[in-house]
C-alpha cells in the first residue's frame, strides 16, 4: 500500500515528466519569506515575499507575491509586486501586476492594471544585447598589415583581399 513503486525518477518520488505529480501549492493562509525554486508547478493563493524561479506559476487571486519571477508560464490572477521574466505571461482582469514584464507572448485582459514595462524577448538576444563574441583559433599563421593602416590580418585573408581588389 506504501511500498515506493518503480514510476519515480530514482525511487526518491515522482518524477516531473510524472503527469500525475501536483503542483506545488501555497494556500490562502500561508505566508513564505523566502525563495522558492521548482522544476514543476507552483500555485499560489497565498503570501509570498521572496524569488520565485519554476516552470510554470499561477498566481490565484487571494495571493499577493512580491519579489522577482522566473517561469516558463506565469498566469496572474492576484498581485505581483516585482520583475516577471517568462516566455508567456496571460494577467487575468482581477490581476494587478506592480514592475515590469520581460516576456515573448503576452496576454492581458480587460480590467487589469499593470504598473510598469512590458519588454518583448525575441529569440534569447536580450542575454547578449547585442553583442557578438568571437572566439578566435591561432592556427600559427603569419599575419599582414594591409596598407590601409587597419589591424594586422592573416595572410589567406590578405590574398582573398587582394583578389577582390583586382
Amino acid at each position: 500500500m506504501f511500498s515506493k513503486s518503480s514510476k519515480g525518477s530514482n525511487g526518491d518520488g515522482p518524477s516531473i515528466q510524472d503527469p500525475n505529480v501536483s503542483p506545488s501549492i501555497i494556500s490562502i493562509d500561508l505566508r513564505i519569506v523566502g525563495d522558492l525554486n521548482s522544476e514543476g508547478e507552483i500555485h499560489i493563493d497565498g503570501v509570498v515575499e521572496g524569488d520565485i524561479r519554476c516552470k510554470v506559476l499561477l498566481v490565484g487571486e487571494t495571493a499577493s507575491t512580491k519579489g522577482a519571477i522566473i517561469a516558463d508560464t506565469v498566469r496572474v490572477h492576484g498581485t505581483v509586486t516585482g520583475q516577471i521574466k517568462a516566455i508567456t505571461v496571460s494577467l487575468a482582469k482581477s490581476a494587478r501586476v506592480d514592475g515590469d514584464i520581460l516576456h515573448e507572448n503576452l496576454a492581458i485582459e480587460k480590467g487589469a492594471f499593470l504598473e510598469g514595462h512590458c519588454k518583448r524577448l525575441t529569440e534569447r538576444k536580450e542575454l547578449t544585447e547585442g553583442k557578438i563574441n568571437l572566439l578566435a583559433k591561432d592556427t600559427g599563421a603569419p599575419t599582414l598589415a594591409t596598407e590601409k593602416g587597419e589591424e594586422p590580418r592573416s595572410a589567406a585573408d590578405a590574398k582573398i583581399g587582394e583578389a577582390a581588389e583586382a
